[in-house]
């Protein structure tokens, strides 16, 4: 089966489905595109217009990122899904919950001005406590087996990693499970090559060809 991803270089989103892809050792190709100028090509394959897209033998069509790795998942097993229906429909809710974490992070980063970044940095700390509420004793989120779930948040945690270098928006140690949690995230070797080699070079440019207060706040990311 013949696997294409279709991706920007910084989206969180794609970055879910390389992770999931390069956990499971599954062989794909991808590449890359401006959504600022999208090419035709795309605009027809895509019925959203976003990334991520999997192309599956040049025919069919997969789009949004827990589709996609739900499909992974299931072509290339063993299953990182739970077999219980119930942790399984948890697992899901928490995906979700993650896509609007991501959000929220995109806010804060592109913020118009300082009350923009308070008011979207207190949204993202509230999930965050409640993302921490509902973690167990690990090391992973179902304990000790890997899942979606996982692979659905090192975006998230990559990126804070980052942004907190330049900005400090909040004390590790406030949320120690999801420290831990990102810690062992981030050094996982299907999380550290899921994104280009100069990803830190790339994400700082990102943000310094913004205007507004969150971009200029950001600058400072190392790379």
């Amino acid at each position: 089966m013949h696997l294409r991803l279709i991706s920007f270089e910084l989206c969180p989103f794609v970055q879910r489905s390389v992770i999931t892809l390069r956990y499971k050792q599954a062989p794909y190709e991808i590449d890359y595109i401006d959504l600022e100028h999208p090419p035709e090509w795309f605009l027809a394959l895509s019925p959203t217009g976003k990334v991520p897209v999997l192309q599956v033998d040049r025919q069919t069509v997969l789009f949004e990122s827990a589709v996609i790795n739900e499909f992974i998942d299931d072509i290339t097993p063993p299953s990182l899904k739970p077999a219980d229906p119930l942790t399984l429909a948890l697992n899901r809710a928490w995906i979700e919950f993650g896509s609007q974490a991501i959000i929220d992070q995109y806010r804060i980063m592109m913020s118009e001005t300082e009350h923009d970044l308070e008011q979207h940095l207190a949204a993202a700390i509230a999930g965050l406590r409640r993302l921490e509420a509902a973690q167990g004793e690990g090391p992973w989120f179902n304990g000790e087996a890997f899942s979606l779930v996982d692979a659905a948040y090192a975006p998230l945690f990559m990126r804070y990693a980052l942004l907190n270098q330049a900005m400090p928006l909040f004390d590790g140690a406030d949320f120690p499970r999801i420290q831990a949690w990102a810690d062992r995230l981030n050094a996982l070797e299907a999380v550290k090559g899921s994104v280009v080699p100069d990803f830190a070079a790339r994400f700082k440019a990102y943000l310094r060809a913004r205007e507004g207060y969150g971009p200029r706040q950001f600058a400072g990311i190392p790379g």
